[in-house]
């Protein structure tokens, strides 16, 4: 061991060591996940430097010995960050607030965290906002946005295990990783290699933003909330009041565009508003639009009205024209969080010039936000006024919802159709890229989108849309949502009478569990797939390759090929060569297993014989496993073959899989230190993908090189964490191996075992073609 993370990685060994405690227990004792430590213990993860500290006090030592190591080690395992900013636009006429803004500066640069709490309007997203572009040059890998929806109306507080997910989004994490502790220690260690500036907006409470913390590092975190977070350590509160009257008076000046003198009717204006920002740009924006008004008359209009909010909104809805009021209303009702002129123009069915102009005035009068050139938002509190009006005023919201959801769902369905995916022979005119960034902006709306239509019973959209959102779901699997919409589509198609439909849906469902780790609730999946009526062959072949898949991970070989053999006739019927190199190719590494080496080398030269491109990966693969032990030469150079080819499609999973199986061959050939390079490249290109079935395959594999490179502590750590997997997955194949695994390693202890051991039942992930 020579680099600086080697040598981390051999004192937190050591300290596991002194502890005398399994991977489980240390890692309870020092309030980390053992999935988390099991990383750090085996080098795929430099843990932050919380994590070192919290295990250096389980067994009693120093650990400012190691700070030096670590942050070598948290530089060396770091790739350049690229800056993000997600922060909204700050507010050009932002007035006042020149002490607490001072203060939550400071808070920031020395504590690293700050709570800005206050009541609703007060000003707590402007301020946070605000601070956070002038603090940008402190933070040069940029500032993250999330609003957590903690008083929004009409929409639920975002659970910390969602938030996580969209936040590791931010930084590049695709999969992030199901369990939601793994996710927090990914999260904080993602942050511990970057210096940027996280705003976590509208938090409910404590416990919703515990999770999304940053640990150690130069990374800095403020949050906003209605309530005062005290119960959060190390995060200090800044209570937020309504402007004091002289920055009021500035302020509604500034709005009003107006010198204004210290007459008796601003008074009345500044006390009407209770001093919260957003009531005064309200007010000024009222009087900016009525040239003939005094202060005096505006204070009049105002005290009214019993409600400053209902007098200041509604006052604001005055000065708008009939279809102006009616879209404001419409917005009440609108699903998701932020919306373009498209959405509302079918929202009140509206022409695109007509919509242009409306939103103009909208966003004149303070009731609708301008967040970035073309996208829009409403505040919580207008967006519960305009709510409540349309729930008074609007016969046709309902209708103008409906149109909405068949919108988002057209627009779905038209840049779904630009992406390539294995089972489209040619893609529509258009630039993929594109499409994915629709995908990516619009993906909360489109789900906010998919409930409004559960809601409304509108099955035509409920079925179609996740169906829409296919290769978008592929390319980041595991996401929170993904197996809750593909359920209910699937019902959706059954209420439709649509058998085909409702078994493609569901063949999605059981993949998205089975790359879950989920096997036995992908089997359900897959055989109700089966049984939901007549379906054609393509999607039944695909079906038999998929249960083959799971009967494999399940340790079911004989069931698995009798799938696989049933896929290559199917395939065979219809003139599918990829369905059928990808038959013939499973069907080797199954034979493989079964002991009939000479079989499985016919059957992956037979796939290789008709597969091209990428989807000669995993008969490559099965190829160069089979002739591990025989031919050193063709073994290494079909597994490399595969690597590139995944590399130069950019299939990451395919990438990790065959450094797996590159490291499976090595050990088998006698160079475990070689294989354990692959090992390690494995489990890096895992870390963002985070597919429980691919980490299972690889704990297995490098747990069984570690062993024979004579290394069981790190070999035992794995085979832990392979069997708290498993348990938690309901896997008794995989819990059994590891456990039978574990027991051979503790009886041999730190001597190796022989460099030419069988190759070890390792289930296959493959993710070309088909898979």
């Amino acid at each position: 061991m020579s680099g600086p993370q080697d040598r981390l990685v051999a004192q937190l060994v050591r300290i596991k060591e002194l502890s005398g405690s399994s991977l489980r227990t240390l890692a309870r004792e020092a309030g980390l996940s053992s999935s988390s430590l099991s990383r750090y213990l085996t080098g795929r993860l430099v843990p932050p430097w919380e994590a070192v500290v919290a295990l250096c006090r389980v067994v009693g030592r120093d650990p400012r010995p190691l700070r030096v190591m670590w942050a070598e080690a948290a530089r060396a395992g770091a790739a350049p960050a690229p800056r993000r900013n997600d922060l909204p636009a700050d507010l050009l006429d932002f007035t006042g607030r020149e002490a607490e803004s001072a203060l939550v500066e400071n808070l920031l640069r020395t504590a690293g965290a700050v709570a800005v709490d206050g009541m609703a309007g007060v000003g707590k997203s402007s301020l946070a906002v605000h601070v956070a572009h002038r603090l940008a040059p402190a933070f040069p890998d940029g500032g993250l946005y999330l609003d957590l929806h903690g008083f929004t109306p009409g929409r639920t507080p975002l659970e910390p295990q969602a938030a996580l997910g969209r936040l590791l989004g931010a930084l590049g994490v695709t999969h992030p990783p199901a369990d939601a502790a793994d996710r927090a220690a990914l999260w904080r260690s993602e942050l511990s290699r970057r210096r940027a500036l996280v705003v976590l907006d509208n938090a409910v409470d404590a416990d919703q933003v515990r999770p999304l913390l940053p640990g150690a590092g130069r990374s800095a975190v403020l949050i906003t909330s209605r309530h005062r977070l005290i119960s959060l350590d190390g995060v200090p509160p800044v209570s937020l009041h309504p402007l004091a009257d002289d920055d009021a008076a500035q302020l509604f000046g500034r709005a009003a565009g107006l010198t204004l003198t210290g007459e008796e009717a601003v008074e009345r204006v500044l006390r009407r508003c209770g001093g919260l920002p957003l009531a005064l740009r309200m007010a000024g924006a009222r009087l900016r639009h009525r040239p003939g008004w005094t202060v005096a008359v505006l204070a009049e209009r105002l005290h009214d009205t019993a409600d400053r909010f209902d007098s200041v909104f509604g006052m604001s809805l005055q000065q708008l024209d009939a279809a102006q009021r009616r879209v404001f209303r419409l917005l009440g009702v609108l699903p998701g969080v932020d919306f373009d002129a498209a959405v509302v123009g079918a929202l009140a069915d509206l022409p695109p010039d007509r919509v242009g102009a409306v939103l103009e005035e909208l966003v004149d009068a303070h009731l609708v936000q301008e967040l970035t050139p073309q996208r829009y938002r409403m505040h919580d509190l207008i967006r519960q006024y305009a709510a409540a009006v349309a729930a008074a005023d609007e016969p046709h919201a309902e209708t103008a919802l409906r149109r909405v959801l068949r919108h988002y769902l057209v627009q779905a369905v038209a840049h779904d159709r630009t992406l390539p995916s294995p089972d489209r022979r040619e893609p529509a005119p258009g630039d993929p890229a594109t499409a994915m960034a629709w995908f990516d902006l619009e993906y909360v709306n489109l789900v906010a989108c998919f409930d409004a239509a559960v809601r409304l019973g509108e099955d035509e959209v409920v079925a179609e849309l996740p169906q829409a959102m296919r290769v978008w779901f592929f390319r980041h699997r595991g996401t929170d949502d993904q197996a809750r919409l593909l359920a209910a589509a699937a019902a959706a198609a059954a209420r439709l009478g649509r058998g085909q439909q409702r078994a493609s849906l569901l063949a999605d469902l059981g993949y998205a569990r089975a790359t879950a780790g989920r096997l036995t609730e992908a089997l359900t999946a897959y055989e109700l797939a089966e049984q939901s009526g007549p379906i054609d062959t393509d999607l039944a072949a695909g079906l038999a390759l998929r249960i083959g898949f799971v009967r494999r991970d399940l340790g079911d070989l004989e069931a698995a090929q009798v799938h696989f053999r049933r896929a290559h006739e199917l395939f065979e019927e219809i003139g599918h060569r990829t369905g059928r190199s990808q038959a013939l190719a499973f069907d080797g590494w199954v034979t493989l297993h079964l002991g009939r080496r000479g079989e499985a080398v016919e059957l992956a030269r037979a796939s290789l014989a008709l597969a091209e491109g990428p989807a000669r990966v995993t008969g490559l693969v099965t190829l160069g496993l089979a002739l591990a032990s025989h031919d050193r030469t063709e073994s290494l150079q079909a597994l490399h073959d595969a690597l590139r080819l995944s590399e130069q499609n950019g299939l990451r999973h395919n990438e990790a899989w065959c450094h797996n199986h590159l490291g499976v061959a090595l050990r088998i050939m006698g160079s475990p230190e070689e294989a354990l390079d692959h090992h390690r490249r494995a489990f890096e290109l895992l870390e963002p993908l985070a597919e429980v079935q691919l980490e299972i395959d690889l704990l297995h594999a490098c747990a069984a090189t570690y062993r024979a490179a004579g290394r069981s502590d790190e070999a035992l750590a794995l085979l832990d964490r392979t069997i708290e997997l498993a348990r938690k997955l309901d896997r008794p194949h995989d819990e059994e191996l590891a456990r039978a695994a574990r027991e051979v390693v503790a009886e041999s202890g730190s001597g190796p075992r022989p460099a030419r051991a069988a190759v070890p039942v390792v289930g296959l992930t493959g993710r070309g073609g088909l898979a």
